[in-house]
């Protein structure tokens, strides 16, 4: 992070308002990134409670399993979170008992659920994991269920050409309600809102059966169905998919599209996962809204309609805490409803949030609340634009809200010309925390704006403060300079802009008077008028800035340093040769790379040797974390991994003490991978095993192929874990290349996505290198590796030359 110029505190200079600017939106910046992890890290911290409930284990162990889980599944740890989350709710009789495989094969029974064993699937293409991966990170966000929808369409659309997304859900009775939409206008919405328990409806129908049913073929589809729409053939294709709500209510999703086409197996793998990954969701969100109430009596919908003014009344609907979630609008004047964006009457029997998206996050909604409480609120005044004679104007309102029993009365009151240029006044002085000041020089009076009383925290009861006493109400180091300048002002007429301090019921306050005359005919000074500006959140927000600019320089010195040490200790204890080396037979190249994101230096590191007996060792692992702590793991488990293999250990043996020996260590919650390689020249046999680490590369006659992992677990994470050998003959020409996963991880793309990288890039150039010495990796690493790398990079290049 590079520092940027602050105006120091006491240097009289006006601060560059511009870079002031700048500096506040990047930390605004880093405030909405923090937010984002905090809702990341409540979905995980969730999903990890749930592991704990269901095992019995501890939290770590629970992070790990869920850790694992989506390593094994190929998918983003927030995807497990959001699978793990969605397989608890309840499932309905004579639906699927086994909801613990996804609709692409991956397995997703959360720990502690009983396992079934279905027919293997197909992993999902790349695109549709990339995407799943994307739609688990935007869930975060979404707290309604029409902004489910919305989340919904925007990431289906592109990708499956939906036109419009629907979620009903099962209410008492067996009927359905639409609880979320887009893509569909609220004409349609209200037509399909409540769907009674009919036979012959599709949505119904999925829900009964607990599986997806799938419409492709209008002609047929339209003869078995009553199809949604008006028209029907608008949506020629469509799907509905069933899953369990958090509070054990059913919730059905719809995808409907304009083509007539089929779902391809890839649609249906993604619409699967999309929906899957909902129902995690779902299980975080409040109740589902309260289906509407009987409408009332006919007479009060008669008198709102009789109103010469913009009014509704309005109903709270309560959730299962009695909480108020929205409000019925049970009658409403054609004011109300244009305001609205309705058209006479048609607001009545909808939810306010419906009519009035975003209102939660308006000061009218916790008016809305308070005045259920026993207040009454009246908003401070918004423009509203309206279309008067086909031309657009823009009103001022305001909205004054009263209790009615348990009922509420909206009204909007519009304000005229006199009205907005007073209350623009008002807003301006508030907005600039600044106020008018006026005195006459002849009479000796004085006026003030309501704004003046309010900064200088005086009772207006008390009237102005005439201008030959104000620097009375200055602290006493201000005044000498205030009193020297009204003398000039009122003397010779000179104008003056004078910073002043106050001290008062809420401290000390920096403040601002600007002043100028009026002078008559002969020049003499008859009225003084100006304004009084309070900059004490100014000031103060400087004062922070310089004091955040200073603690963020010191703590990027110290890491700097802690970056350098580390970096020092990790050279003297991984010396790099400087050009490949024969080892048994075998020509041997390294290359480790640092990471650039961040300053922590990490714990990758490597072993080449030649044991006493003549085989060749090769070690090649990663100590998760960074920084000294790393350094010093990846130290310990260096060193005595060549120790036991050179007195004789095996390769599993070693590995199993080194789990050990990290399970003992300071850092008990410490983990690494590693890969031990014993190469026998004597036959060419090159004897391998792994602790949770990513598989050679082994290249032979222009082909790449990766060697199958033997079973075994990163060290660090169980107490027994089971290791096994796996061995590979080496045929002269062959290439093996041994790595950390720094050379193929770029989040947040799945892992299988970047050996593919590696072995198209290997695969171009399959003799690169070969005996032209240090430059041999340069090529590979150069296509394999982003310019901002966020991980360190170690890579084994291991050659049986051609035999001569």
């Amino acid at each position: 992070m590079k520092s940027e110029p602050v105006v120091p505190a006491g240097s009289g200079a006006a601060p560059d308002l511009v870079e002031l600017a700048r500096i506040v939106a990047q930390q605004r910046a880093e405030l909405d990134r923090l937010r984002e992890q905090a809702a990341t890290s409540c979905v995980v911290e969730r999903a990890k409670g749930v592991v704990i409930a269901l095992t019995g284990c501890s939290a770590d162990a629970a992070g790990e399993t869920l850790l694992q889980r989506a390593k094994a599944a190929r998918r983003s740890l927030l995807e497990e979170c959001w699978i793990t989350l969605g397989e608890l709710a309840p499932v309905r009789p004579g639906g699927d008992p086994s909801p613990a495989r996804s609709g692409d094969g991956r397995d997703t029974t959360p720990a502690g659920l009983p396992e079934t064993d279905p027919p293997a699937a197909p992993s999902p293409p790349d695109d549709v994991a990339d995407a799943l991966s994307r739609l688990g990170r935007a869930l975060t966000q979404i707290d309604t269920y029409p902004d489910l929808a919305r989340c919904l369409l925007d990431h289906l659309g592109p990708d499956l050409a939906a036109d419009s997304v629907m979620i009903y859900a099962r209410r008492t009775g067996g009927g359905l309600e639409l609880i979320g939409y887009a893509g569909i206008d609220e004409r349609l919405a209200a037509r399909w809102r409540q769907v009674p328990p009919f036979s012959g409806v599709a949505v119904l129908d999925a829900m009964d059966a607990g599986e997806a049913r799938w419409l492709e073929n209008f002609a047929v589809d339209s003869a078995r169905y009553l199809l949604i729409g008006e028209p029907p053939e608008r949506w020629r294709s469509r799907a509905w998919l069933p899953l369990p709500a958090g509070d054990g209510t059913e919730v059905c999703v719809g995808v409907l599209r304009g083509p007539s086409r089929a779902f391809t197996e890839r649609d249906r793998v993604h619409l699967r996962g999309a929906v899957r990954l909902c129902a995690g969701r779902l299980r975080m969100f409040a109740a589902l809204p309260e289906p509407a109430a009987d409408a009332p009596p006919d007479a009060v919908q008669a008198l709102f309609a009789a109103l010469p003014v913009a009014a509704m009344l309005l109903a709270p609907l309560r959730g299962p805490s009695g909480d108020t979630e929205d409000f019925r609008i049970d009658a409403a004047t054609a004011q109300a409803a244009d305001l609205l964006g309705g058209s006479g009457g048609a607001v009545a029997g909808r939810r306010l949030l419906e009519v009035w998206p975003g209102l939660t996050d308006a000061p009218v909604w916790r008016g809305c609340l308070d005045t259920l409480a026993g207040a009454t609120y009246e908003s401070e005044p918004f423009a509203h634009e309206e279309t008067v004679d086909g031309v657009a104007e823009l009103r001022t309102y305001s909205v004054r809200v009263t209790r009615l029993e348990d009922a509420l009365v909206v009204t909007w009151v519009r304000h005229d010309s006199s009205d907005r240029q007073e209350q623009r006044l008002a807003e301006l002085q508030r907005l600039g925390d600044l106020g008018w000041t006026n005195w006459n020089l002849t009479t000796g009076e004085a006026s003030w704006s309501t704004q003046v009383f309010a900064i200088l925290g005086r009772d207006p009861a008390d009237g102005p403060v005439p201008l030959p006493d104000l620097p009375g109400v200055a602290l006493s180091d201000d005044r000498a300079a205030l009193d020297r300048a009204i003398g000039a002002l009122v003397g010779e007429g000179q104008p003056f802009d004078v910073p002043f301090r106050v001290r008062g019921a809420r401290g000390i306050r920096h403040l601002r008077l600007v002043v100028e005359v009026v002078a008559d005919g002969h020049g003499t000074p008859v009225e003084a008028h100006g304004i009084v500006q309070d900059l004490t959140a100014r000031r103060r927000a400087e004062l922070a800035l310089v004091e955040s600019e200073r603690a963020i320089v010191t703590q990027h010195d110290v890491l700097q340093s802690e970056r350098a040490l580390v970096a020092r200790l990790q050279n003297a204890l991984l010396p790099l040769p400087e050009r490949a080396v024969l080892l048994s037979g075998l020509r041997v190249e390294v290359a480790y790379l640092p990471a650039q994101a961040g300053i922590h230096v990490g714990g990758d590191w490597f072993s080449a040797i030649e044991l006493p007996d003549g085989d060749a060792l090769f070690v090649i692992g990663d100590v998760a974390g960074h920084g000294v702590g790393a350094v010093a793991t990846m130290a310990q488990l260096r060193f005595t991994a060549k120790g036991m293999v050179i007195t004789g250990s095996s390769l599993t043996g070693a590995l199993t003490r080194l789990n050990t020996l990290l399970l003992h260590s300071r850092d008990t919650h410490g983990t690494a991978t590693m890969v031990l390689a014993r190469y026998r020249p004597r036959d060419r046999r090159l004897v391998w095993a792994q602790a949770g680490h990513t598989p050679p590369l082994l290249v032979r006659d222009g082909e790449v192929t990766y060697l199958r992992r033997p079973p075994g677990m990163l060290l660090g994470a169980a107490t027994a874990p089971r290791f096994e050998e796996a061995e590979c003959r080496l045929e002269p020409g062959d290439r093996v290349l041994l790595y950390t996963d720094g050379l193929v991880e770029r989040p947040p793309e799945i892992i299988d996505t970047g050996l593919d990288r590696l072995a198209r890039a290997v695969t171009a150039r399959p003799g690169d290198g070969a005996g032209s010495g240090s430059g041999s990796l340069g090529t590979l690493l150069e296509t394999m590796l982003e310019d901002d790398r966020r991980d360190d990079v170690c890579v084994l290049d291991i050659r049986l030359p051609r035999e001569r």
